[in-house]
């Protein structure tokens, strides 16, 4: 018998994408599929939502909300598939999307090689998506592959991989002390116990932006928080695999953008990555910004200017309370 893929669903107050996500997972040309939905406490419709959905395999589970990394974690609990796909509520799959990754790994239940593939941003109608090359888009062994993702801030989204069940229970449990970034620590750990990756440019998924509940785009002390452990945990799990100079030079990377994407806020923090980034060996990572911001901060220094543009952001902020911005 195929393999089963068990599509993973964590879900909290998504009620306005959540049925275009599981018709996505749904309308998959691989038809061995469960899709696991654990509804995180939603006060939305959500449930309702899901529920019109049981009659097509799809499974509900409810709890009182605990996080995106405790929800995945039920759906693992409850997964019985040979394979993993996780799926954002928001997010889309190709309808060929997890076919093409499982004719890459052979339909192997054994394998420890996992598979990415292509990804790309939309706001609305999947349409918009513009699939552009990016360095991690190519076959990589695991280190090379953390390399490359921290020296160049590039990633993947959690729906962009397929992982062997194999693989996933040798890298462990979601880190449910994490909120931003959880899912960076979470695929360090995947990528790590895996003997690397196969990359597909057919295996299509679509990353929704602009949500304004989105956890990536917190900026709480709780979620600074949370970066820090989640990259705290991924170096440390990095320099057990390969301690070079390389990947001391990538960890120290992560660090030093880190404190120019935080600044000024959470000094404490900053100084722990600070005290990181000299332990690593130093980073030569330049100040990160657009065009003008990095004009300016020829001329006033880096600091002075990320103050200056934080305080831009604040006066639109409270002039425009309602404006997404």
């Amino acid at each position: 018998m195929i393999p089963l893929v068990s599509i993973l669903i964590p879900c909290y107050n998504a009620e306005r994408w959540l049925a275009q996500t599981l018709e996505s997972a749904l309308q998959q040309t691989w038809k061995n599929i469960e899709v696991i939905i654990v509804d995180d406490g939603s006060i939305d419709a959500s449930v309702t939502v899901a529920q019109k959905f049981v009659s097509h395999n799809v499974k509900v589970i409810l709890q009182t909300n605990r996080g995106a990394s405790a929800a995945r974690n039920k759906a693992l609990q409850e997964a019985q598939g040979e394979f993993i796909q996780y799926l954002d509520a928001d997010d889309l799959l190709a309808p060929d999307k997890i076919e093409h990754q499982m004719q890459l790994l052979n339909c192997d239940r054994n394998s420890d090689v996992i598979a990415s593939g292509a990804w790309a941003r939309f706001q609305t109608n999947p349409s918009e998506a513009q699939f552009i090359p990016q360095p991690l888009w190519v076959d990589m062994l695991p280190v090379e592959w953390l390399v490359c993702a921290w020296e160049g801030h590039w990633m993947m989204h959690p729906a962009a991989w397929l992982v062997s069940r194999k693989v996933a229970d040798k890298a462990g449990i979601w880190n449910e002390s994490l909120s931003l970034n959880d899912d960076g620590e979470y695929f360090c750990r995947i990528l790590l116990a895996s003997q690397g990756v196969k990359f597909s440019s057919d295996a299509k998924s679509y990353y929704r932006s602009g949500n304004s509940h989105s956890l990536s785009g917190s900026k709480s002390q709780k979620a600074w928080e949370s970066a820090f452990l989640a990259l705290e945990l991924g170096t440390n799990n990095l320099l057990l695999k390969e301690n070079s100079p390389r990947t001391r030079h990538a960890c120290a990377t992560v660090f030093q953008r880190f404190i120019y994407e935080v600044y000024p806020d959470v000094p404490e923090l900053r100084k722990k990555a600070e005290a990181k980034v000299r332990s690593l060996g130093g980073s030569d990572l330049p100040p990160l910004g657009g065009k003008l911001y990095l004009e300016i901060s020829r001329f006033i220094g880096w600091k002075l200017a990320k103050r200056l543009q934080k305080g831009v952001y604040n006066f639109r902020y409270f002039q425009e309370p309602y404006q997404k911005i």
